[in-house]
């Protein structure tokens, strides 16, 4: 066995005569298990808070979603519907057509986006299985499915065929507009449905009809906003898209979930960074107990170095000897404070201890990742933390 780890060994599971030692030496291995513990814990957390809040845009958005590279539109022959079906790895495509619009009831307007959808949507998207109230319309039809903020900022209700539910679009052209009939295309729609998914959604769109959005729009036939994209569960995501660019001679952009999400994603990041990085100098300051308690170690072994140097031992075998310590300490402590937050997340997964609401459970989420870099945190840490308290001992020390 390597020497200075048998004497390290030695100097960690003994007691000291200085009683004092002991409890620093105590406090900095407690600070260290506390530490690893609430760094785990608080990662865990903030990995079920981000699975949370992606979960409402991840079952909304498609698996990837096509968009043209210039302008608003993209140019779709019957050809390469076709070769999009052949994809092998494409479950279901859907084309749809959006735009800002302005929609008007009772008095009320409202400046949001129409969401043109083909039959196929519902195959790509879950907004049809969360319907608050009603039904999905039907195609050919001037029916629409609007959010639950939508319905309430306009105070608007299912089947009023009383009071028109009208949309407004503006026409293309140049011309002088000399009437609002001339400015706007204008249709009377019919809400047969309320989604309900999450605030941001639930007021940003109304879904309506393809071809009744192309024609508000002013849009031919082949031409849609985008192309949603539905890819099977072991699908190679890359090769797809390789494919899908390869049909529209690269006149596109495809984009994943992520990238659709790009500033969401960006922001849940920056936070999950922002809280390892307060919590891991919450970890450092606990580690100057433990560079105290190693050289109140080596001032109390000073006589134990001595001897050993003189038997021959060489300072760096003797730096080594506390060098092993810290870094042994930090481990244990680590191992320790691992094992607790495991426990403490894999209990709140499967009993739901701490609520949010009386309805939702406080999201955790064990990760192996998170493990290795809380693991990995410490131990480099302790390592560092042991290497500036095994420098103090040199020649003239001992002499």
């Amino acid at each position: 066995m390597n020497f200075s780890l048998y004497i390290a060994k030695r100097y960690l599971f003994s007691k000291s005569n200085n009683n004092a030692i002991n409890i620093i030496t105590a406090i900095a291995s407690l600070g260290i298990i506390v530490g690893t513990l609430a760094l785990f814990v608080v990662m865990s957390v903030f990995s079920g808070l981000k699975l949370f809040s992606l979960s409402f845009s991840n079952d909304f958005d498609p698996d990837l979603k096509v968009f043209p590279t210039k302008g608003k539109t993209i140019n779709i022959s019957s050809v390469q519907e076709n070769q999009l079906r052949k994809v092998k790895d494409i479950t279901v495509f859907s084309k749809v057509t959006e735009e800002r619009v302005l929609f008007y009831f009772k008095g009320k307007e409202l400046v949001t986006y129409l969401k043109g959808v083909d039959p196929n949507f519902t195959k790509t998207n879950v907004v049809s299985k969360n319907l608050f109230n009603g039904e999905w319309f039907s195609q050919e039809t001037p029916e629409v499915v609007v959010g639950y903020g939508i319905s309430e900022k306009l105070s608007l209700g299912l089947f009023d065929f009383n009071n028109p539910f009208e949309v407004y679009v503006p026409r293309k052209g140049k011309a002088i507009i000399e009437s609002e009939a001339e400015a706007f295309s204008k249709s009377r729609i019919i809400p047969v449905g309320i989604y309900a998914i999450s605030e941001d959604l639930d007021s940003k769109y109304v879904f309506c009809d393809l071809e009744l959005a192309q024609k508000l729009l002013q849009y031919k036939p082949n031409e849609v906003s985008a192309i949603e994209i539905k890819m099977d569960s072991v699908a190679d995501e890359e090769k797809v898209i390789d494919k899908v660019n390869s049909i529209f001679h690269n006149n596109v952009v495809v984009k994943n979930r992520s990238q659709q999400n790009a500033t969401l994603y960006k922001m849940l990041n920056t936070e999950n960074i922002a809280v390892y990085l307060i919590f891991t100098l919450v970890i450092i300051i606990a580690l100057f107990n433990l560079v105290g308690a190693l050289i109140m170690m080596i001032l109390d072994k000073k006589g134990n170095l001595k001897t050993l140097y003189n038997l021959g031992a060489e300072i760096k075998d003797l730096k080594k000897i506390f060098l092993f310590q810290g870094s042994l300490l930090s481990i244990i402590g680590g191992i320790i404070g691992l094992l607790l937050g495991i426990i403490i997340v894999l209990v709140q997964q499967k009993f739901k201890i701490i609520m949010i609401t009386s309805t939702l459970a406080y999201p955790v989420v064990f990760s192996v990742q998170n493990v290795l870099i809380v693991f990995g945190t410490i131990v480099t840490l302790g390592v560092l933390s042991s290497w500036i308290a095994s420098s103090r001992i040199n020649k003239k020390m001992l002499d």
